[in-house]
């Protein structure tokens, strides 16, 4: 089950759960801090009783097969360290360096709104006015929703429009490229389907790539400008994000210091990186430094001291407009523990950002691997016991003496999708759980709860209305009951 489950849940823009505050580590310089925190990775789970120890950031690379690293910490408003590790493409010899381009994926949806903002404090577009006002080449196509409620650019930036295509999985290096009108349409060659409204705008939070899509095509219109060239001018530029642009495919004077994106597995992905039409949900290239200028730019502007944004429309992007998701942010947090940030996963590459509204405080992960969403987060944890932010900190669970008898109904087969079925096992009195070729250990919080070491995933097994067991609940997956253990077999 390793890095395949993640693989199908996707990019999480969960920021990470806080937890009452941790003790900070003895100061020293930032080198010092650094070595410390690649010392030390933390488990996002810890059995009670048994010790919580850190783990080596070159060893968990090497057991996730993620072949190189880049990290950025800020603190008290500035970026304190920045470093790379391991290589940029499996095999190479080439070092991730702290210039290294990694894809940014979902996080290009939070830089990209930052430009759509600027324009509307200078008064080219509105927050809150119909957008097929302003489309030109395209238009949201008008139904029964619509005519009921408008798509704005403030639902678009929330996830709020009701627009659907909730990701892209970009085009491989042999692949023809649509136009942006041709993802707009779901018209070949594009590979997603086409954006379209289908429930009523603003009555619920739904994460939606097409809806950032259609913010892209609104930016060019209204500008008439090339999106990368547009970008450049409203925040590249501006912020000193001088090693990112959101030119796809990646134009060849910046391909030396791209990395590679690899799969679970740690193989190169074919063609390296597969290019995004859709850049302001998945196009922009950077490094983990100019991720960070964005994060301390924002923390600025709040404060009224950023040229690039007011302190009111700082606000209003880290503002929940539902559901924890501000205007191209997702938010967690109140008070002193409030913070903004997100994820982001292309094929071959996991990226992280976070960033407290108060005190300065910050740091970014880029990967160049499929299971990188768990390093990641192992990385932040470890920084934040470092530099004693209230938190992230890993979850204690026990666990629950359970009887084989009890354990025996749960084994059988389950269907996570078509053609992809989970087999559960009892071997002595252990719940084992099958994916593939991997095979991991279940551990009981209760006759029914279980959670697991290799993913992190907590698992139910949930029972039917004849009192048999109908599926496991996985994070928001079910895996459908589809054989009795009598009958199971490989």
């Amino acid at each position: 089950m390793k890095a395949k489950l993640a693989s199908v849940i996707g990019a999480v823009l969960v920021l990470f759960t806080l937890a009452p505050s941790m003790p900070a580590q003895a100061g020293g310089d930032a080198s010092a801090r650094a070595a410390r925190v690649e010392k030390s990775l933390l488990p996002g789970i810890i059995i009670s009783g048994r010790p919580a120890e850190g783990r080596p950031l070159a060893e968990r690379m090497s057991a996730l097969k993620i072949p190189g690293v880049g990290i950025a910490v800020i603190n008290d408003g500035k970026i304190e360290w920045a470093k790379g590790y391991g290589v940029a493409e499996a095999g190479s010899a080439t070092p991730v360096s702290p210039r290294t381009l990694f894809q940014a994926a979902s996080i290009s949806k939070s830089v990209a709104s930052l430009a759509a903002l600027r324009m509307v404090e200078q008064g080219k577009l509105a927050l809150d006015a119909d957008v097929n006002g302003r489309l030109i080449s395209w238009k949201v196509p008008e139904n029964d929703f619509t005519a009921k409620e408008k798509v704005t650019l403030r639902r678009l930036l929330s996830h709020t429009a009701g627009l659907t295509v909730h990701g892209f999985g970009g085009y491989a290096a042999d692949a023809p490229v649509p136009t942006l009108v041709q993802v707009l349409d779901g018209k070949k060659p594009a590979n997603s389907a086409a954006i379209l409204v289908d429930v009523l705008p603003g009555s619920i939070n739904r994460y939606s790539g097409g809806g950032f899509t259609v913010m892209q095509q609104l930016l060019i219109d209204v500008s008439g400008r090339p999106f990368p060239d547009l970008l450049a001018e409203l925040v590249l530029n501006p912020l000193g994000m001088g090693d990112s642009t959101y030119e796809q495919p990646l134009p060849s004077n910046r391909r030396e210091r791209a990395a590679s994106g690899h799969r679970p597995d740690g193989t190169l992905l074919p063609g390296k990186y597969h290019t995004y039409p859709e850049m302001a949900a998945a196009g922009l290239w950077t490094t983990p430094t100019d991720l960070a200028r964005f994060l301390i730019e924002i923390q600025r502007a709040l404060q009224g001291k950023s040229g690039s944004l007011s302190a009111k429309m700082a606000k209003e992007m880290t503002t929940a407009v539902k559901d924890g998701y501000g205007l191209g942010l997702s938010l967690q947090g109140t008070g002193a523990e409030a913070r903004y940030g997100h994820g982001g996963s292309n094929e071959g590459f996991r990226c992280n950002m976070i960033a407290f509204v108060e005190g300065g405080r910050g740091a970014v992960v880029m990967t160049n691997g499929d299971a990188g969403s768990m390093l990641g987060a192992e990385i932040f944890r470890a920084v934040a016991r470092e530099y004693g932010w209230p938190g992230p900190k890993p979850r204690v669970k026990t666990i629950a003496p359970v009887a084989a008898a009890d354990l025996a109904p749960l084994a059988g087969r389950y269907e996570l999708r078509p053609g992809r079925t989970l087999v559960v096992t009892l071997e002595k009195g252990t719940l084992f759980i099958i994916d593939g070729k991997e095979k991991v250990e279940l551990y009981p919080e209760s006759p029914t709860r279980f959670f697991e070491l290799v993913e992190e995933n907590d698992l139910e097994f949930v029972t039917g209305p004849d009192g048999k067991i109908s599926h496991i609940a996985i994070g928001q997956l079910k895996a459908r009951r589809i054989a009795d253990p009598s009958r199971d077999q490989d």
